[in-house]
């Protein structure tokens, strides 16, 4: 807390749009006590199709990006108090992003040995509106803004909503940025579309932050991506006068990492996030603009189950956050060895050795990752995994295949032999249907044939 002691005050002072030929570049200043951190967002003229943008909801979407994205600095201290001087919030807002910061900050409090009640993590010091503003859209919104990130569950999404191919657009974010990091332009283009089809959204990160972070004086951690992203997304969809925002957020993410608490690594691709988000941008940002996860009624076992009807696919999907930005997997984390394990039943361990370079099931020094993914006592790895159970379920299913090679690779040898879990499950993993989403019917049976 003594960090929070010596910053109590973080501020979001100014922010501008301009609008050019090249596109559209707006600007964010965020002050904490001597520091002043300034990024920047940049959309190619590209990635606008909308002739008739108005200014006022332009600069309504941008203000309310510029709350979310404040998350990157106001993390360094946790400051109690966070003070908007460049734009107004009702009390209903106030609430949402203190909702958001605080659960999308459980992890990053838990990990720095922070964690406090949500009474006490901050209050929002904001001019409140005389009268809501209302804003006035044309009829015009119409098909889908579809975000890929370059994983087996956008890859699903992609071919899912393949028969609607042309009323959809692809987002990326921070293409230009990171040109090295390819899978989600490879995933795009496999799925048919061309680089006209693409929508990009470069986020400049002030790189004062980084080396902040380096100090070790500051907080560092883990932010809500996912939900900078759909704020962005809204700027994108209002862009390009698409209907629907469309995530690839599976029924798996609504698990937490710690037994009897609400860390969630995942909260900005949960349910909750999704149910409260929606309601936002219908009532702040554009009534016009919908937003949902096409896989929310299914887990992640089932996503697997349809990622490996597409084969070609799995030579260019990626996943891993360490081999992010050279487009790899490095073989070495939670994420590559979650995703290995849920593949193996299916793809075999020839291929996945190809993929991944080595049998990491036959890799002793993962075993504490293993445990950790396996064993519903320990902390849940901070990685976007499925749950416990499916994993399970999937060893279970690698172990019981008459067809696996023999010997089996260590790790799994290990659980057959000595590990005292029974993979029993509460529920049909492979059957399952979750109730609770936000799917239009039509979007719903599409996935359903797939």
């Amino acid at each position: 807390m003594e960090i929070r002691n010596k910053y109590p005050e973080f501020i979001f002072e100014s922010y501008n749009i301009e609008r050019g030929i090249n596109g559209i570049h707006a600007s964010f200043v965020y002050k904490l006590g001597d520091y002043t951190f300034e990024p920047t967002v940049d959309i190619p003229i590209a990635s606008i199709r909308n002739e008739y943008i108005k200014d006022e909801i332009l600069d309504n979407l941008f203000f309310n990006f510029g709350v979310i994205n404040a998350i990157n600095y106001y993390k360094l201290s946790l400051a109690p108090k966070f003070t908007i001087k460049c734009g107004e919030l009702d009390a209903t807002q106030k609430e949402f992003f203190k909702k958001l910061f605080y659960n999308g900050l459980g992890e990053l409090m838990y990990r720095n040995n922070v964690l406090m009640q949500y009474a006490d993590f901050m209050t929002i010091d904001a001019p409140e509106p005389a009268e809501k503003k209302q804003f006035y859209f044309d009829d015009n919104f119409h098909g889908n803004l579809i975000t890929v990130g370059g994983g087996k569950d956008s890859i699903v999404t992609l071919e899912a909503l393949s028969g609607m191919h042309d009323q959809n657009l692809c987002m990326q974010l921070n293409r230009s940025l990171y040109p090295e990091n390819r899978a989600a332009l490879d995933d795009i283009h496999l799925a048919g579309y061309s680089l006209e089809q693409v929508c990009n959204f470069n986020l400049s990160i002030d790189q004062q932050v980084i080396e902040l972070n380096q100090t070790g004086e500051f907080y560092n951690g883990h932010v809500p991506f996912s939900g900078m992203l759909a704020f962005a997304c809204a700027i994108i969809c209002y862009l390009n006068n698409k209907q629907y925002i469309i995530v690839s957020n599976e029924a798996s993410a609504n698990e937490g990492n710690i037994a009897g608490t609400t860390i969630n690594h995942q909260y900005s691709k949960s349910y909750e996030f999704e149910r409260d988000f929606e309601y936002y941008c219908q009532n702040y940002l554009c009534e016009k603009i919908h937003y949902f996860s096409l896989l929310r009624c299914m887990n992640e076992f089932q996503i697997v189950q349809k990622f490996i009807k597409f084969p070609s696919y799995l030579k260019i999907f990626r996943s891993c956050n360490v081999g992010t930005k050279t487009n790899s997997w490095c073989g070495h984390c939670a994420k590559c060895l979650y995703v290995y394990i849920m593949l193996y039943p299916f793809v075999g361990k020839n291929r996945l050795v190809d993929i991944f370079g080595r049998d990491l099931l036959d890799d002793e020094s993962m075993g504490q990752i293993f445990y950790s993914l396996i064993n519903p006592d320990t902390t849940k790895p901070f990685e976007c995994v499925g749950t416990r159970e499916e994993i399970n379920y999937a060893i279970k299913l690698a172990i019981e295949d008459e067809n696996a090679p023999k010997p089996l690779p260590k790790l799994l040898e290990w659980y057959r032999t000595s590990y005292n879990y029974n993979p029993t499950t509460q529920y049909d993993i492979a059957r399952y249907y979750n109730p609770e989403h936000n799917i239009p019917e039509e979007y719903l049976k599409a996935l359903m044939a797939l």
